[in-house]
């Protein structure tokens, strides 16, 4: 199925600075997940197995929270789990392939490798167990719905702050986290085609990956800055690579405010706080969990989904980092 941009909701809040990093996380299996027996319905109760990109990284940890508490509301149980991070596909395949052989009554998937988990997701449509995706939809056509943030906007928004904040010249670069996910090509792009479109005097210099581990990001940023002396700007396509940024910036000893840090995601609060990022673009990582296990306890039943829901993009720093709406889809 090919997903379109059908909106559920995009929320924006107005600032003036930024960085953005998000939906790149790591992991293990989360309890109740590999139970060693047939994960299938007990009782009549619905069971949901959801196999995400990663564990421990704290945006994973709130879109878990999110998928629990969703659960609990609707009188289901909900295993989650997902690889140590976001480079291990075969163990992601892994953790795939054992929860299809629990017969659950639905799959949430969020995908690594796009077209590694056709095969796989295959194997479920012959069970007709249904599957909806988060963050990240796999190719082919099992998939009946996904649940994520519109990633071209996402960075889109990213470059029109990193432009106002340089004054609309001069040299930026992208430390991605990802050529392959469909979150790490697109945030990319993103960013990249708004600055072709709308600042000419914004040159990108330098395009590299750090698979969202924030030692390499921080290694490639610094390797960056000696390389390119005149950079304004980078940006972290997620929460690694930003936070790599912003310890490439420390261990340079770089003056607050001398490179503007644009990522993605929620997890720079005290960075934040304390100026050393001048904002952020979060995503809503609870309610992508929320919104995914809705949409599988749904597809359980038969019921009709939208192929796409944007659970949104929201834009705080240190004017609107208390705003209740901004602080409910924040996490540390």
């Amino acid at each position: 199925m090919r997903f379109g941009k059908k909106t559920a909701f995009v929320a924006l809040a107005a600032a003036s600075a930024l960085i953005f990093a998000g939906c790149s996380g790591s992991g293990v299996i989360d309890e109740g997940a590999g139970n060693g027996g047939d994960g299938a319905s007990q009782d009549g109760e619905v069971y949901v197995a959801l196999v995400s990109k990663g564990f421990q990284h704290q945006f994973w940890q709130a879109v878990k929270k999110g998928a629990e508490q969703k659960a609990e509301e609707l009188g289901v149980r909900v295993t989650f789990e997902g690889p140590a991070a976001e480079t291990e596909i075969t163990q992601q395949l892994e953790m795939l392939t054992t929860a299809i052989a629990q017969n659950p009554d639905a799959i949430g998937y969020a995908a690594l490798d796009p077209e590694a988990c056709v095969a796989p997701l295959e194997q479920a449509k012959a069970k007709d167990i249904p599957v909806v995706y988060f963050d990240a939809p796999c190719n082919g056509d099992v998939g009946l719905s996904l649940a994520a943030t519109d990633s071209k906007v996402a960075g889109a928004l990213a470059a029109e702050h990193m432009a106002d904040l340089i004054g609309g010249e001069g040299e930026v670069a992208i430390v991605g986290h990802s050529q392959i996910n469909s979150t790490g090509v697109e945030r990319r792009d993103g960013f990249v085609d708004k600055i072709e479109a709308d600042y000419p005097n914004i040159k990108i210099v330098d395009i590299q990956y750090g698979d969202g581990d924030h030692l390499k990001s921080a290694d490639i940023a610094k390797a960056m800055i000696a390389a390119h002396p005149n950079l304004k700007g980078l940006y972290g396509t997620n929460e690694g690579s930003a936070i790599g940024i912003v310890n490439a910036a420390n261990e340079l000893g770089l003056a607050k405010g001398k490179l503007t840090i644009i990522g993605s995601g929620a997890a720079q609060i005290k960075a934040i706080k304390e100026g050393l990022m001048a904002g952020a673009i979060t995503q809503d990582p609870i309610g992508i969990g929320a919104r995914t296990v809705e949409s599988a306890v749904a597809a359980a039943k038969g019921e009709k989904l939208d192929e796409f829901y944007d659970t949104g993009s929201y834009w705080y720093d240190a004017t609107n980092i208390n705003d209740p709406k901004i602080a409910a889809v924040l996490y540390e």
